[in-house]
């Protein structure tokens, strides 16, 4: 199961876009559920005439049997103090669907990075402990650097360390939770600022990519990704027209 949080420059739903359109995923259902904005809209996938019209909603289920693999898009943003009974809402239908493992795609604010996660990359991962024994070997071959803890009280105490994902909607409470729980999750994310962050989602989803190899990588990395219709609105597009 592939999702993304709702967090900084909507960068994880941006590249669950990529995904959907780019693998052609057939959707199969909602998320039915109280704890996110209510939301309609045309179909973001559109190909056709014929089929722009379809209606889309805040949480939406893609399927694409041949790589075993489920998608939910959320598209809009949580209702205040709903975040909770949504992680639980989400992991028991995680358990009771028997998803073998999570990956969410997120992001965090890229400005209020301490000083060791300024060093190198801005992508960074995080794996549950289950799902650690079975991956973790490969995240250290692909050298990719996991989120660092900060100190939980800045200049009085370094030696207490907090997961700190500021930014990141409910990331942190999604992961914890799944280590609680015995669910193998993986996060995916990436540092960055609000404003046209379609750039931020092709690194993201080339980062996920390098892992799992859902498309075949190329030279020019964007242009391996199918762009959604929908983003033609985005941003007054900022894409070539050539990439839609």
């Amino acid at each position: 199961l592939f999702q993304p949080a709702v967090s900084v420059g909507n960068v994880g739903q941006l590249a669950i876009d990529l995904v959907i359109s780019t693998l052609d995923m057939t959707k199969v259902g909602y998320f039915y559920t109280d704890c996110l904005v209510p939301m309609v809209g045309n179909n973001p996938y559109a190909t056709a005439e014929e089929n722009s019209t379809e209606l889309s909603i805040n949480a939406e289920v893609y399927s694409l049997p041949s790589k075993k693999l489920v998608v939910l898009q959320i598209r809009s943003p949580f209702i205040k103090n709903k975040y909770r009974p949504f992680c639980e809402a989400l992991l028991s239908w995680v358990k009771g669907s028997r998803c073998a493992r999570v990956v969410v795609l997120s992001s965090s604010h890229a400005y209020q990075r301490d000083d060791e996660q300024l060093l190198g990359t801005p992508l960074r991962y995080l794996l549950t402990p289950d799902l650690e024994k079975a991956v973790g070997g490969l995240m250290q071959e692909l050298n990719w650097k996991e989120m660092e803890k900060v100190a939980a009280y800045p200049g009085i105490s370094e030696t207490d360390k907090v997961l700190h994902i500021p930014g990141g909607g409910i990331t942190k409470l999604l992961f914890t939770e799944s280590c609680s729980k015995g669910i193998q999750m993986a996060v995916l994310l990436k540092f960055c600022s609000e404003g046209d962050n379609i750039p931020d989602a092709f690194v993201l989803v080339n980062y996920l990519n390098e892992w799992l190899q859902l498309v075949k990588s190329e030279v020019n990395s964007s242009s391996q990704w199918k762009i959604p219709s929908s983003w033609r609105l985005l941003f007054g597009s900022g894409l070539p027209p050539a990439l839609f």
